[in-house]
Order: structure tokens, then C-alpha cells, then sequence
């Protein structure tokens, strides 16, 4: 063999094995471009896109800790149960709270999707007592307070009733029901009307909630309700059917800014109780219907928030029904840092004719005290 045929056999040889080890390699796909969530700020801050979809997403929601003493000023605070006769201890109330809200939103050929969620997870320091009856009969419920879906003005879900949303809630304070000014929570069909200069309006059918509030029949709750607003302030009107005992209610309401850290407001109520008259029977109780919640035919409620500085707020509110129920209520809140807020309110009732306040037996007004602790998300 010569040296020729010596470097042929060779370099066949090689090739040979190269080819082989080239069938048997991996080989590697390349990787798919990364999706990154990208801000939406079409429906305001905090939004994003869903990847993959046109969908854009807000995540948010607050983790809350009450402590309050008294007779009054637990509105989210558990009373403790004296586990030897089974009477509210004379001690703290105490309530934590975590709340999970989410909303969504999608430009469609019918206008604007949009959902809302709002879940509360709640834990006192007892039974009975204030939070026992908000929370559904255990101060450690959980609640779906919110879950509803909107396409352009057309809302359907659970949702808070329209005789409270649409004209307002009675101020800034935390006990804003000394005088109660409506019920809550109940599923909604209701449509919103923007006619875009200043004028808006809504219309509601609802179902109720409670032992005096669900409806008995398929004649739904009727809410109707206008809205004029300008740079000074707004003008709103409700009024209310109750499809179970055939009684109206109305709220007018105006708000204005007079100065630019103080603004002011003040609410009236009117309802008929010709069928929620009889105080024999507990339902319903002192002539007050889902609606018409206030003692008497008439009821006034009146208050403002006073902006003392970027972080701190004074707020106070004032309540007074036909029955003689008057209710004060008065807090600071206090922007320690971005996001969290402490509130220290104090609460007073002076109870009337109705004997609906929740007032011990015997007394006839109430003192108490809140300290909240909010970090908001």
C-alpha cells in the first residue's frame, strides 16, 4: 500500500464517521419572542393588557384592620361574646379585612366591555353584634360584594342598589348609616344615559336582598334617577318603587365646592309607608321597606370634607330622620405614606321613635370610637 492510498482510505473514513455524528445531533429550536405585558392607558392608570388579547386588566384592593370601642362606631368592627352568659364584652371590637377588586375593559362594535369584581375576606375578635349582621352572620365571611358585567350603558350582576350609587353615599365618614339612607346589596338590569353635557341617567330593576327587601313575585324593584353636573357641583334625584309592599321613596341631593379644599352636601329623603306601618310586626320593622330605611317619612343627612393639607382631611357628617334618630359622625383621616391612610372617628346617636338604631335596651343615646388602619392597592 502506498502512501496515496494510505491518505485516501483515510479521508474516507472521516467523512464516514462525520456523517454519522451529524444524523445524530439535536437540533435546537429557536426561541419563540417573549410577550411582555404592555401598560393600557385607555380606562386610566394601573391597567395592562392581558398578553395574547385586547383585554385590559386592573388589579386592586385594600387590606383594612379596625379597632373600635363603645356602643357605637363598630360598623365593620366585631363585638366579643362573653362566653359565660352569652352578652357583648365591654371590651375592644376588632375587624380585619382583606378586599380583592378587579376590572376589566375592551373597545367592541357595541361599545365598551367592562367588568367589576369586589370580594371582602373578614376576620373579628367575636360573634354577634355589627359585623356579625354586614358579614352575613359571621364576623369571618366571605362576600362577593360586586360582580358585574357592562356593555355601553347596559349593566347586569350583583351590584349595589342604583338608590345609593347614583345619587351618592352620605359622606366620607365610616358610619355613614346612623340614619340609614337606603339598603345595598341586590342583583341588578340597569341602564346608564350620558348625554355628555352634564346631563346623565339610570334606570334599575333589582331583585333586593334581605327578609324586608327580596322581591316575592316576578315584579322587580323599580329605580329611576337623573344627574346634572358642572364645575361647581351636581344636582341629582332618585326615586324608588318597592315591588313587595307597593310604597315610593325619593332622594334629592346637591353638592358643591365653594372653595377649592372644602366641599359640601347635603341630602334629603322622602317615602311613603302606608303598608310598613304596623309596629307590631318585626317585618317590617318600624315601617321601613328596602328602600325607605330611614325612620318616619322624612329623613335629611348633611356633611362635607375639608382638605387641610395634601395628606391630612377632615370630614363629618349629620343625620336626623321624622323619628327623632339623630346621628353624628366626624373623623381625620391621615395619608401616612402613599397608600396608607389611618382614620380616627368618633360616632354619636341619639335614638328616637323607631327604637331601629341598635341601641342597648334601656339608653337612649350611644357614644363610640373607630381607629382604621388601610393599606390600598
Amino acid at each position: 500500500m502506498n502512501i496515496k492510498s494510505l491518505l485516501l482510505g483515510s479521508a474516507a473514513a472521516l467523512i464516514a464517521v462525520s456523517g454519522a455524528r451529524a444524523a445524530d445531533a439535536v437540533v435546537v429550536a429557536e426561541p419563540e419572542p417573549a410577550e411582555y405585558v404592555k401598560i393600557c392607558d385607555v380606562y386610566g392608570a394601573g391597567y395592562f393588557y392581558i398578553p395574547g388579547t385586547e383585554t385590559c386588566l386592573r388589579i386592586g384592593g385594600f387590606v383594612r384592620y379596625d379597632i373600635s370601642a363603645g356602643e357605637e362606631g363598630s360598623f365593620d368592627g366585631a363585638r366579643a361574646t362573653d362566653h359565660e352568659d352569652g352578652d357583648t364584652n365591654d371590651t375592644w371590637h376588632k375587624q380585619a379585612r382583606f378586599t380583592l377588586k378587579t376590572w376589566t375593559g375592551q373597545e367592541t362594535e357595541l361599545g365598551t366591555l367592562k367588568t367589576f369584581t369586589e370580594t371582602r375576606f373578614n376576620f373579628g375578635n367575636g360573634g354577634g353584634g355589627v359585623a356579625s349582621n354586614l358579614n352575613g352572620g359571621d364576623n369571618t365571611a366571605v362576600s362577593l360584594n360586586f360582580a358585574w358585567i357592562q356593555l355601553g350603558g347596559l349593566r347586569v350582576g350583583k351590584d349595589e342598589s342604583a338608590f345609593n350609587t347614583f345619587i351618592g353615599y352620605a359622606g366620607n365618614v365610616i358610619q355613614d348609616t346612623l340614619v340609614p339612607y337606603g339598603d345595598f346589596d341586590t342583583n341588578v338590569v340597569q341602564y346608564y344615559f350620558d348625554a355628555g353635557n352634564g346631563f346623565s341617567a339610570v334606570v334599575s330593576l333589582e331583585e333586593g336582598a334581605g327578609v324586608i327587601g327580596t322581591i316575592d313575585s316576578y315584579v322587580p324593584h323599580v329605580v329611576g334617577g337623573v344627574k346634572y353636573t358642572q364645575g361647581w357641583g351636581a344636582i341629582t334625584g332618585v326615586i324608588a318603587y318597592d315591588s313587595n309592599y307597593e310604597e315610593w321613596a325619593g332622594k334629592v341631593r346637591l353638592d358643591v365646592t365653594p372653595v377649592q379644599n372644602l366641599a359640601l352636601w347635603v341630602m334629603a329623603g322622602y317615602g311613603t309607608d302606608d303598608n310598613l306601618s304596623d309596629p307590631t310586626y318585626a317585618i317590617p320593622a318600624g315601617g321601613r321597606g328596602f328602600y325607605k330605611q330611614w325612620g318616619g317619612n322624612w329623613a335629611i343627612w348633611g356633611g362635607g370634607t375639608y382638605t387641610i393639607n395634601e395628606k391630612t382631611s377632615f370630614n363629618a357628617q349629620l343625620s336626623y330622620d321624622e323619628d327623632k334618630n339623630f346621628g353624628v359622625a366626624a373623623n381625620i383621616a391621615y395619608d401616612i405614606v402613599p397608600g396608607l391612610t389611618i382614620t380616627a372617628e368618633v360616632d354619636y346617636i341619639d335614638e328616637g321613635d323607631s327604637n331601629w338604631t341598635g341601641i342597648p335596651a334601656g339608653d337612649d343615646s350611644a357614644i363610640g370610637g373607630i381607629l382604621r388602619f388601610q393599606r390600598s392597592f
